[in-house]
């Protein structure tokens, strides 16, 4: 089957992560006619293979990245506020071992995080005695000083999910699972001749005033394979491993722990009774599959191990996710100080249809990222509107205003639960977390858990299910399991199982987008 568009696109990007989907989202909020495609399920990659959390990033200090850092933590604010049920404040405490980094450097290093940004409302980072206060909690009562400071959580993959929704909801064109597999100017230069092979051997050509490559991983392979535009530019391949074990202490704070070869390590809690470890930067090669090996597993519990009084062997281990960073390449032989900052490059030569290539990047600034991008672009597009991703929320992220962040939700929460009497409340949260305001829909038809349908295990019930099928692109078990929700941690094996054959015998209800 062929499919033929000829009304032109002002700009299409290829990759559906996170900053395809801000670009996207960005542009179509101007007025621009915007359409996206992405070869697999979105956030599949990188986006969801993240630490999830949105920071300034406390250790990029030691490699002088002050301006990344700057920009990160004045991101942090505008997230928080704009998906409210996505992300939350989180203290993060940081034990003091003297004969890695002394003292006086934590204190001036957080002293710049505190300060960085003058706009900050998070509480500023403190001195404790962790052998009297609560952010002691899970650690080695060997461990007797530290500091405390605030950073934040973001569930990634479905803050892709909601930039996908919004620009879909402002006129974009989503391609799910459609590969670009050519980009050509055309003879006069002026629009992209665009080819997509879509599900079921579907053949789609467009045409577009511009072009944007967010392909992450790919992006040099992409510029090589699908366009005949070449760069110097590249990307270092960064592999990112998390283990996934039964929660480690009780409390709402997070750890960053430091190891002898210099990197940080993070325990955070997880999925209501798990903990997050992460993370490993080991080298990556194009087309390696990202795999957490065991090497990984050991290293990562042997930190962990090092500091938590509970104690963390691979035995543990219920689950472990990996994705591939793609850092944009500064030259520096050390993977952890290769910059997290991003760059991007503009191909237009004598004025010709632009191509936008998106190199490096984090979730934290994906945002400006794409205020860049667009502004980089502008001159291509006199018409598009001006800047408003700072002050508009994510799609379902409408809340009341609140003294706090967490406020904000716990009162949305509680008028949700307030009207849906007959399903527990620690439901209507978990539900919540991941559809904000959007749960209105998702339960319009609900009063109590038997109209829920099918209970598959853990808080993954049939309704939602098909509410994300119907309007979130899911196809695949995993896009539901593991990324839509993470409901696959609470679910047995045999669980997982009847759910993939529920989803198989679905399919035929919900054609592919």
């Amino acid at each position: 089957m062929e499919v033929r568009e000829d009304a032109p696109l002002d700009l299409f990007v290829v990759g559906g992560g996170i900053n395809g989907a801000g670009i996207a989202c960005d542009a179509a909020g101007r007025a621009l006619k915007v359409g996206l495609c992405e070869m697999n399920d979105f956030a599949s990659a990188t986006s969801s293979a993240s630490t999830k959390l949105i920071h300034g990033g406390l250790r990029y200090l030691e490699h002088y990245e002050f301006r990344l850092v700057r920009e990160a933590l004045q991101e942090r604010e505008v997230l928080l506020a704009k998906a409210p049920h996505l992300s939350f404040p989180l203290r993060f405490v940081l034990p003091h071992e003297r004969h890695l980094r002394p003292r006086w450097m934590l204190r001036l290093g957080l002293f710049l995080y505190d300060h960085l940004d003058w706009h900050m409302t998070l509480p500023k980072s403190q001195a404790v005695d962790l052998s009297s206060s609560k952010f002691g909690a899970g650690l080695k009562p060997s461990f007797k000083n530290g500091f405390v400071y605030s950073d934040a959580w973001v569930d990634d993959a479905r803050l892709v999910i909601s930039n996908m929704k919004s620009a879909r909801e402002m006129g974009a064109r989503i391609f799910a699972r459609h590969r670009c597999v050519s980009a050509r100017r055309s003879d006069d230069g002026k629009l992209w001749q665009i080819e997509l092979a879509g599900p079921n051997g579907t053949a789609v050509h467009l045409q577009a005033r511009g072009l944007v490559n967010a392909t992450g991983p790919w992006v040099k392979h992409f510029l090589d394979e699908q366009t005949p535009i070449r760069t110097n530019k590249r990307v270092r391949l960064i592999k990112g491993s998390h283990i996934v074990v039964p929660r480690l202490y009780e409390g709402d704070h997070a750890f960053i722990l430091q190891n002898s070869d210099n990197r940080i390590v993070f325990v955070i809690p997880y999925e209501r009774s798990f903990s997050v470890i992460g993370t490993t930067d080991i080298p990556s090669e194009f087309g390696d599959k990202p795999v957490c090996t065991p090497e990984e597993i050991a290293y990562l519990c042997d930190i962990a191990g090092h500091y938590m009084q509970k104690p963390v062997t691979p035995a543990d281990v219920v689950w472990t996710y990996s994705g591939v960073r793609p850092l944009f390449d500064d030259g520096d032989d050390n993977p952890s100080a290769v910059t997290r900052d991003y760059h991007l490059e503009v191909d237009s030569p004598d004025g010709a249809a632009p191509l936008l290539s998106v190199f490096g990047g984090k979730i934290t600034t994906y945002r400006r990222l794409a205020e860049h991008a667009l502004a980089d672009l502008s001159r291509f597009y006199p018409h598009m509107g001006d800047v408003w991703t700072a002050t508009r929320p994510v799609f379902d992220g409408e809340m009341a205003d609140a003294p706090t962040f967490e406020e904000a939700f716990d009162r949305f929460v509680d008028g949700a639960a307030a009207t849906k009497p007959g399903l527990p409340q620690d439901l209507v949260r978990v539900l919540a977390r991941r559809h904000g305001s959007g749960l209105d829909e998702l339960l319009e038809k609900v009063r109590t858990i038997a109209d829920l349908g099918q209970c598959f295990g853990g808080h993954l019930y049939e309704v939602e299910a098909r509410y994300l099928m119907r309007d979130e692109w899911a196809v695949e078990p995993d896009d539901i399991l593991w990324r839509r929700t993470k409901e696959g941690l609470h679910m047995t094996q045999a669980q997982r199982d009847a759910f993939a054959r529920w989803m198989v015998d679905q399919r035929s209800n919900f054609p592919p987008a």
